[in-house]
């Protein structure tokens, strides 16, 4: 049902992890992210941790879904010194490719526990249907 959209997205990731930078809107960090289905609806769910809900954009242009969030630095008192930073800061970003199957008109999201997971219907057009035939003045039904 998904598509990859770039092969070394990945890649950047690690990348990303070992130098330490963060992502910007110009070049955003990449969001893990799991796909699966569960009856006749498919579920994505994104790991965003820290982020407030606010600072979430979810886009579908044709079948491209782009989700866009950004984690800022909690606000410190003066007096405050930093004595070890690893959480990760700035923007990130994921695009899934949809397949036509999928009802993008009708998508779910909820923001849970720092977890985004959005429920796409599969289109009442991709589900299995009976077919009837009409042969010598009698149907018949025929398909799953």
């Amino acid at each position: 049902m998904l598509m990859r959209t770039d092969p070394f997205r990945e890649l950047d990731r690690l990348t990303q992890q070992l130098l330490g930078s963060s992502g910007t809107w110009s070049s955003p960090s990449a969001m893990p992210m799991d796909a699966y289905r569960e009856g006749d609806v498919y579920v994505i769910a994104f790991d965003l941790p820290g982020v407030s809900s606010d600072a979430i954009e979810i886009d579908v242009e044709r079948n491209m879904l782009t989700v866009k969030a950004e984690r800022r630095p909690a606000t410190k008192a003066d007096d405050v010194q930093m004595e070890l930073s690893e959480r990760p800061l700035g923007v990130f970003s994921r695009q899934v490719m949809l397949a036509d199957t999928l009802d993008t008109e009708h998508i779910e999201a909820a923001y849970d526990a720092g977890v985004l997971t959005l429920r796409i219907p599969i289109a009442e057009r991709a589900k299995p249907r009976k077919i009837s035939i009409r042969a010598g003045g009698e149907q018949k039904q025929i398909g799953g």
